[in-house]
């Protein structure tokens, strides 16, 4: 079965840097695409980053993020990253990637629209 595991979270200084990793098993991986959310708790889990299947040409990103926050992958390492710059206190969350069933492009900004997960890193960006 399908399964992501993400690593990289931890505690870091505002304007800082991380990088997430998110590593994927069970299936030909540069079929699909991927996707990063965060969550804090008792909000929804909100929409960061989307990268296309196969080459990973097509990216799209929450606005809150964008400039600051960028969405790769590795097919040979069957990994999708994220690397985030200029962090700030109100980036601390948990973070997960995620993936989908089927193949295509399809921009997906709810959470219910992906269908696999990772069980998330913590990221805590302190002031």
């Amino acid at each position: 079965q399908v399964q992501l595991v993400e690593s990289g979270g931890g505690l870091v200084q505002a304007g800082g840097s991380l990088r997430l990793s998110c590593a994927a098993s069970g299936r030909t991986f540069s079929r699909y695409a991927m996707g990063w959310f965060r969550q804090v708790p008792g909000k929804d889990r909100e929409f960061v980053a989307q990268i296309s299947d196969g080459g990973g040409g097509t990216t799209y990103y929450a606005d809150s993020i964008k400039g600051r926050f960028t969405v790769s992958r590795d097919n040979a390492k069957n990994s999708v990253y994220l690397q985030m710059n200029s962090l700030k206190p109100e980036d601390t969350a948990v973070y997960y990637c995620a993936t989908v069933q089927r193949s295509g492009w399809v921009p997906r900004s709810t959470a219910g629209s992906w269908d696999y997960w990772g069980q998330g890193t913590q990221v805590t960006v302190s002031s």
